[in-house]
């Protein structure tokens, strides 16, 4: 993910009596060699997620997944970060990033990466997963393998189901190029032979709407016992002719464009973002190409003729050896009911507190709540809204909207609550990446009802996530507060890993409402008592806490980094690390996606150790926790450590403060992780990655651990005076 447009250009950074969005200092002093470029180590990552197709000990469809989510991710890195830098080479806007390379340099190196991992790709289906699946029973079928009844089959599906949605260009003057939208399947068809009209131009090409199933099941009639699919791709290929009345096709090759998907929204300019986003979102699917995959057998002439329409160079071009989109495979995990070749269903668990009270405020007036997620269930999160929507007591609602799913239960409530006439306040970012149509649809729905909605801060996108409820007890009015580290979204609730956390505590409901003020009024910043915000105050705190470690191990106390987060790739906050790694300090980083920080170099960061988890779960939470001279500070945060969060993003991080909830966070999302035995990738020092020998699933583990509790013979960390300093299974 990147920033939008409008955001682009240099950062602020410490030291400098600055407004959070204007320009910050040089860096000054970088040695390149130090850091790994952030676009290359999302490659690594995605060569990491395309490994897991390999693993034997993950059930066959799973396997398939995660060949397909590499897939999709990579789809995903070419609209946004590749085409990032190379609109800025078309712009003449090239830079030198803090890993010494320039945009140009960058872009052949992301070319070669690339590459190779689509190669790796086509390579894992054909060889490998495909065979597998066959032997399971379950057959795509390639066109030279079907049987006449199959072909019959298909040629009767083709003609009514297919066939009169098709409509087939052929290109001469009055039928130019047609326009080709992005991520979409296509082909383009080499004809000999004049038609009706005495034409023969020699090329068409035919569009397939996205209308159109990918993947299609044949019936029992013709596969018998096991089950066959074929490819929607193969099934036009075979009856393309007829596409082509009375003319002879010499050739039909699949080809697929990826566009840049950056919406362009001038903040400053717009009235109203909400109208600005809606008139720039059908933009997007015809935005300026970046990427072009074709068929590996179609003719260099012709890849030569679709490269110059879609002005690519020859590096853009990704020869393929099968489905020109890997992704779309991913609907063959529902069409086929095998339990035995997926993972087991989860049931979330619902915490204690929460299961045996009739009353939710009830138990979180009483103590904090945490709700790791997807062990444990979203349930009283969507609960506690429900309620609160009915409850005639409860006077507000208010909550940030980044992303949720459609017909969201979260996005329900809320209209319920203000058709009960309360006031209900959303703070809907509308520049979520690839969720900006939905999110205009729910603010859509939400000020139909009387809801107050607001798009937060111009210039800056609200990422936070929390909700605040106000309600009137007998006691006076009571805030009730929730904080997480993800979306309020329920579907990804249950594959992201998580922490949500319920609280009534009056510091933390105060900060919270300050926060909102910031975001629908305006006003001066009002200091926080316990929460930390970016881009106010979180990036100058966890800087100074990594210091503060650096200043214990120099004077020989005991001196301990642990941060768990999506990616880290801000160059300060790296360079603070190096500075508490040269200092002594035993820093370990679990990272799942793109760190820029390089381990392992001598008197720099040799005291660095990171760690990137892979499982059936996404790793999605991001905590930190600090030694602080014995205490042991843990915090969990909506933000990674990225300049994007940081600097331009309105973020919220909350402290773990209950003992108790303090030593679960520790033991169970972060410990866990670490150690010689769990199964984990480590990065190298030149930027690859690498197995451990460990064999324990950290995410089994904590499965494990919600069915039966703690170990009593693990060690626990000790709370009181020493920290986790020194444990061994860290």
């Amino acid at each position: 993910m990147v920033e939008s447009s409008s955001s682009k250009g240099p950062r602020p950074e410490d030291g400098v009596t600055k407004a959070p969005g204007e320009a910050p200092a040089d860096h000054d002093g970088a040695a390149p060699e130090h850091f790994i470029n952030r676009e290359l180590s999302l490659l690594e990552f995605n060569r990491r997620v395309l490994a897991q197709a390999l693993d034997e000990s993950i059930p066959l469809l799973e396997r398939l997944r995660f060949l397909t989510i590499s897939s999709t991710n990579l789809d995903e890195f070419f609209e946004v970060r590749k085409a990032s830098h190379q609109e800025r080479l078309t712009l003449r806007s090239s830079s030198i990033g803090f890993d010494g390379r320039s945009t140009h340099q960058l872009l052949g190196d992301i070319s070669t990466e690339a590459a190779e991992l689509v190669r790796e790709q086509y390579e894992v289906l054909n060889d490998v997963l495909l065979p597998l699946l066959a032997s399971e029973g379950i057959h795509v079928l390639k066109r030279q393998l079907w049987k006449p009844d199959q072909a019959a089959w298909i040629q009767g599906f083709f003609g009514k189901e297919v066939e009169p949605i098709l409509t087939p260009v052929g290109l001469d003057p009055s039928h130019p190029f047609p326009k080709i939208l992005n991520k979409s399947l296509n082909f383009i068809v080499i004809v000999e032979g004049d038609d009706a009209f005495g034409r023969d131009t020699g090329l068409g090409v035919v569009q397939v709407p996205r209308a159109l199933p990918r993947l299609i099941s044949l019936p029992p009639s013709v596969r018998g016992d096991e089950l066959a699919f074929v490819l929607l791709s193969s099934v036009i290929h075979a009856h393309v002719e007829t596409l082509f009345p009375g003319m002879r096709v010499v050739g039909c090759h699949q080809f697929r464009v990826t566009r840049n998907s950056e919406l362009w929204v001038d903040d400053e300019e717009v009235e109203n973002i909400l109208e600005a986003l809606e008139g720039e979102l059908p933009e997007r699917k015809y935005a300026e190409a970046v990427r072009l995959e074709v068929a590996a057998d179609c003719p260099e002439k012709v890849v030569r003729f679709l490269r110059q329409r879609f002005e690519l160079e020859n590096a853009d071009v990704y020869r393929v050896q099968g489905p020109v989109n890997v992704g779309r495979l991913d609907v063959l995990h529902g069409m086929v009911d095998r339990p035995d070749l997926k993972y087991p269903p989860l049931t979330p668990r619902i915490p204690r507190a929460l299961a045996r009270a009739e009353d939710p405020f009830v138990a979180v007036r009483e103590r904090d709540i945490l709700l790791h997620h997807p062990y444990e269930s979203f349930a009283p999160v969507i609960d506690l809204v429900r309620r609160a929507a009915a409850d005639p007591d409860v006077l507000a609602i208010k909550q940030t909207l980044y992303r949720t799913e459609r017909n969201s239960a979260i996005v329900a409530a809320l209209v319920e609550a203000a058709k009960n006439g309360k006031q209900v306040v959303a703070v809907v970012e509308l520049r979520a990446r690839f969720d900006e149509a939905e999110n205009i649809d729910l603010a859509n729905q939400l000020q139909e009802v009387g809801a107050q909605v607001v798009y937060g801060i111009v210039g800056y996108k609200t990422h936070s996530k929390m909700t605040l409820i106000v309600r009137r007890e007998p006691d006076g009015l009571v805030r009730y507060v929730h904080l997480g580290t993800g979306n309020y979204h329920a579907r990804t609730a249950r594959t992201y890993t998580d922490l949500g956390f319920l609280t009534a505590d009056p510091r933390i409901a105060e900060d919270v409402h300050l926060v909102f003020h910031r975001l629908t009024g305006l006003g001066a910043t009002r200091p926080l008592q316990l929460l930390l915000d970016a881009p106010f105050t979180l990036r100058q705190d966890m800087r100074r806490r990594i210091r503060n470690e650096a200043d214990n191990a120099r004077a020989g106390r005991p001196a301990r980094i642990i941060a768990k987060m999506n990616a880290l790739t801000e160059v300060n906050t790296i360079r603070a690390l190096y500075e508490a790694s040269s200092a002594g300090v035993k820093i370990d980083l679990i990272v799942r996606g793109a760190c820029c920080a390089r381990p392992g170099i001598p008197g720099i960061s040799e005291n660095i150790r990171v760690r990137s988890v892979l499982g059936r779960f996404l790793e999605h939470s991001r905590l930190f926790y600090f030694e602080d001279g014995g205490r042991g500070a843990v915090f969990a945060s909506s933000a990674d450590w990225m300049s994007r969060n940081l600097y331009r993003r309105v973020e919220t991080c909350f402290p773990i403060l209950d003992p108790s909830l303090k030593k679960r966070v520790i033991e169970e999302d972060l410990l866990v992780y670490l150690g010689d035995e769990v199964a984990a990738w480590e990065l190298q020092p030149d930027g690859s990655h690498r197995r451990t020998g460990g064999d324990r699933d950290p995410q089994q583990e904590i499965l494990r651990r919600m069915g039966i509790g703690f170990d009593a013979d693990r060690p626990d960390p000790d709370l009181s005076g020493g920290g986790i300093h020194g444990l061994r299974s860290v």
